[in-house]
């Protein structure tokens, strides 16, 4: 075929191709103009068949900073306006409350994140992320000589309602997971109840809702337009109200000290509530085997007394840190009567290697030395001997192990 012909059927193919492709993209949405590229460019953006791309990186982040969780609270605020006296008497009760925030020696900070959080996530405001500042100071462990108990300080009646497990050797009320979820769960009925205002839903959390429902009535009042400061309510229900407020108001205005700016400015960790894993009988073994802080575990999780996980004949969680939420994969996981032996005559079914690089294998989770020998024909020691490692390294996901023998 003459040079003529051959370009006419080339152009003819490509213009085939590109009218189909056009097509393709009228059946599942607007159709978008195709990008024009010369020879050069599409070969240099074509991928090498043998270089398949880099796989991304999914993993969530383990840490955030404790601005990030002052800016992600302050923006879910619904009351933004300090400009009235927002309490001066809670404002002085509650003037730890910033200190007590940026506080390297205690847990508050990730705890705070861990609710604003789960607040977030209901799509509620962030003043019910204040709630636990004025039950229990954030204490996970804190008891009330009245009966109640925990973060949000629920009454044991008040939790076996919203499904708070209370057994014997396990209160529920004292694990932030159990309380929080319960308590956003309650919180987020609440906020609907009343048309969406955070006063009469914060009324409701501390004196009942049917209290409040009678007030609106006696009133004449209905949610959606109420004025909460104008229900005949008791003065410690309408003190709750200006309580939060007035915290709400001492955290943001505490943004304007440079100082304290600069010490909410650290790496703290992102807590993450898991199921308690099979075969683990308590913190210290967990902390272990996840590679984390055995106290802080305890002090995160004070429902599993003593650090002993317990056991009532239903799932429980714990609180731990984002990066101890998967446990590492402990490289001599099998058995070695479980080794794979090598083909016969010596030969590999490794994936072939291009001239000396050698070929690689990375890790995902789940995997162990064992599963990744066998899949490519090796033994697991002699995967360890490949990558200078011996059975007591840890095995993680992303991770590269050389395959082919490295020379």
């Amino acid at each position: 075929m003459s040079a003529g012909p051959r370009l006419r059927l080339v152009a003819g193919l490509l213009a085939a191709a590109v009218s189909a492709l056009c097509q393709a993209g009228n059946a599942s949405g607007p159709a978008q103009p195709p990008p024009t590229a010369s020879a050069g460019q599409r070969a240099h953006l074509a991928p090498p068949a043998t270089s398949p791309a880099p796989a991304l990186d999914l993993a969530p982040p383990t840490t955030r900073t404790g601005r990030e969780i002052y800016l992600r609270f302050r923006d879910g605020l619904a009351e933004q306006d300090c400009s009235d006296d927002a309490s001066e008497r809670w404002r002085s009760h509650f003037a730890h409350v910033p200190r007590q925030l940026v506080s390297r020696n205690t847990d508050v900070l990730p705890l705070f994140g861990y609710v604003v959080d789960a607040v977030r996530q209901a799509h509620l405001p962030t003043e019910y992320a204040l709630i636990p500042f004025v039950e229990s100071g954030y204490r996970p462990g804190a008891r009330s000589a009245s009966g109640p108990a925990g973060l949000w300080q629920f009454i044991a009646v008040t939790a076996r309602n919203h499904k708070i497990p209370i057994r014997a050797g396990y209160d529920g009320r004292l694990s932030p997971a159990d309380s929080t979820r319960a308590a956003v769960r309650y919180l987020k009925t609440l906020h609907g109840m009343f048309a969406g205002d955070w006063r009469l839903a914060v009324m409701a959390y501390n004196a009942g809702e049917y209290r409040v429902f009678g007030a609106l009535e006696r009133a004449g009042q209905v949610a959606a337009n109420a004025d909460p400061q104008a229900l005949p309510m008791p003065a410690l229900t309408h003190a709750y109200v200006r309580k939060l407020h007035a915290l709400s108001c001492l955290i943001k205005e505490a943004e304007t000290r440079e100082d304290w700016m600069a010490a909410l400015d650290r790496e703290v960790p992102i807590l993450q509530a898991i199921p308690v894993p099979d075969g683990i009988r308590d913190l210290d073994g967990l902390a272990s085997r996840h590679e984390t802080d055995a106290a802080q575990l305890k002090r995160l999780n004070p429902a599993h007394t003593d650090g002993r996980i317990a056991r009532i004949g239903q799932p429980t969680q714990v609180l731990v840190p984002q990066a101890a939420a998967t446990p590492p994969v402990f490289l001599a996981e099998a058995p070695p009567e479980f080794e794979p032996l090598p083909p016969a005559g010596g030969a590999s079914r490794a994936a072939p290697t291009r001239g000396a690089t050698p070929s690689v294998h990375t890790v995902t989770r789940g995997e162990s030395v064992w599963s990744i020998a066998r899949r490519y024909g090796l033994s697991s020691q002699e995967l360890l001997r490949r990558n200078g490692l011996d059975p007591r390294s840890i095995l993680r996901p992303g991770m590269e192990l050389h395959i082919g023998d490295a020379h």
